[in-house]
């Protein structure tokens, strides 16, 4: 005999979307697990932290989508195997994306995360090198011997 439980699990809201884990259908993806590297990266900092370090070339106004918004997009696909822009044509529309980069809308276009991948420039590459030895620092108990 078949058990089935009803079990309910909740996660953190996004804007005035509400999160949870259950098996009656719905809104579905195959992509559920983005809402735990969502959490790892509210704790880290670390797309936060990419971010700021870019220099944003845009008009502010004429903007849809801010700079991490952008970052944790490309991160995140790059993190569930997504590594072509063409994969963000269906996935700028799946709900567990759009959570994971704390969105309840369509995010970013393929085209839009291209002209983003052109931002960079050799300063930009200092400040990520950088963020990362941070990052890496800051998760050791103690400083290495030798």
């Amino acid at each position: 005999m078949t058990h089935r439980t009803e079990k309910i699990i909740s996660f953190p809201a996004c804007r005035k979307r509400k999160v949870e884990a259950e098996f009656s259908g719905g809104e579905v993806t195959s992509d559920g697990g983005m809402v735990l590297i969502r959490g790892l990266d509210r704790r880290l900092g670390l797309t936060a932290a990419v971010a700021q370090a870019l220099a944003d070339p845009r008009e502010p106004g004429k903007c849809t989508h801010r700079a991490v918004d952008l970052v944790r997009q490309r991160v995140f696909g790059l993190v569930a195997g997504y590594e072509d822009l063409n994969d963000h044509d269906t996935l700028r529309h799946d709900p567990g994306f759009q959570t994971a980069v704390e969105r309840d809308e369509a995010l970013a276009s393929s085209p839009t995360l291209c002209r983003f991948e052109q931002w960079g420039d050799r300063r930009t590459a200092w400040e990520l090198h950088r963020i990362l030895v941070e990052q890496f620092t800051a998760s050791q108990r103690s400083a290495p011997a030798g």
